[in-house]
């Protein structure tokens, strides 16, 4: 069984969440959306993750190739829709386009994941014996760049292209977030381990950017659990959006997570059974 969920930033019902999440037995996938420029974010987002390759992505060639392959129909599609409105949004269709972050992981072998990411959407393996967290990201203060997004006007930038392996086993748990609930991750795995990523933290933490803030109210934390405190609880709020609303809110006011839409999706069964 898959389990997902995604919540926008409001949820007042007038804003629109522009993630988009799947999953099932061969893949899970997480688009973010980016509104901040373009039009029909949500949109692109949906229309990416609905038509993830069944096989994994595993060069920049690769994935150039099938967004190439793709990206027409719904330029297509949304142009008929954007001149029908008209105006500024007709104009940003032509001139911007939409933008979107793409995380995704293939179930390969039994013992084995494939996985690629283009932007700051992160995905994820978790091993509850070992208790080590693996990650598709780089360090935790390159959450502060600008990350890099998919368009169907500009060409794709071989610098936001990373792809991987993860080897698994039975205590295995993997998973993929948007970006604001990733860098929670990340941020609460390297304080959890602090003696270990005590250059890291200092390094987000002398950023002085708003993830600044959420770092040090972490190293503030007592010692915790990572996988009880962190992974676990996440989990058990996926599939229920109001639950999952309510552990972000209280995240949010212990500032340890931005405010941002918030996607995640994990498989339930395939490697994992005690949750």
């Amino acid at each position: 069984m898959i389990k997902k969920v995604s919540i926008p930033k409001y949820p007042d019902g007038n804003y629109t969440n522009e993630d988009a999440v799947d999953g099932n037995a061969e893949f899970l996938v997480v688009s973010d959306g980016a509104g901040g420029g373009g039009v029909y974010a949500d949109k692109w987002a949906q229309y990416l993750v609905g038509n993830l390759p069944a096989m994994p992505i595993t060069t920049f060639e690769e994935l150039d190739a099938w967004v190439d392959g793709i990206w027409e129909e719904f330029y297509y599609k949304y142009e008929q829709e954007a001149k029908s409105v008209g105006g500024l949004l007709l104009e940003k269709f032509y001139d911007e386009g939409s933008f979107a972050i793409l995380a995704a992981l293939w179930h390969g072998k039994p013992d084995l994941c494939q996985w690629m990411t283009y932007g700051d959407s992160v995905v994820f393996h978790y091993n509850k014996r070992t208790k080590e967290l693996q990650h598709s990201f780089g360090k935790l203060v390159d959450f502060n760049l600008p990350p890099y997004l998919i368009n169907y006007n500009e060409p794709l930038k071989q610098g936001g292209f990373r792809c991987g392996r993860f080897e698994v086993d039975k205590d295995s748990i993997v998973f993929i977030t948007s970006d604001a609930l990733a860098h929670y991750v990340i941020m609460m795995y390297e304080v959890s381990k602090r003696d270990v990523f005590c250059k890291e933290l200092e390094e987000a933490v002398n950023a002085h950017s708003k993830n600044s803030n959420a770092v040090n109210m972490a190293l503030s934390l007592e010692p915790f659990d990572f996988g009880k405190k962190v992974v676990e609880k996440l989990i058990r709020c996926v599939n229920n959006k109001r639950n999952f609303r309510h552990h972000t809110e209280e995240l949010k006011s212990k500032g340890l997570l931005m405010e941002d839409d918030y996607s995640m999706v994990f498989s339930k069964d395939t490697y994992l059974s005690s949750y």
